[in-house]
């Protein structure tokens, strides 16, 4: 599968539902030629101070399925007190 290809799909928290992005990076080990992370964001389109797009990184490991226009993740996020 090639970069671009996931770029095009929706990253979504499976514990949620919440659409998180889109792949804008990924993290590849050079020794082993692994992929250990995807970096959500940081889109290479030009933003302004007021409209900076945040990116996060999502372990290799809490990837649980690639679909064919989704990517789910397995991230928890604890209730808000």
């Amino acid at each position: 599968m090639r970069i671009s290809e996931l770029q095009a799909k929706d990253i979504v928290n499976m514990h949620t539902g919440k659409r998180l992005g889109h792949v804008g990076d990924v993290d590849i080990n050079v020794e082993t030629g692994y992929v250990e992370a995807i970096v959500v964001g940081g889109s290479t389109k030009m933003m302004t101070f007021f409209n900076k797009e945040s990116e996060f990184i999502v372990p290799w490991t809490h990837i649980v399925k690639i679909g064919s226009d989704v990517i789910l993740v397995n991230l928890y996020e604890p209730d808000p007190e």
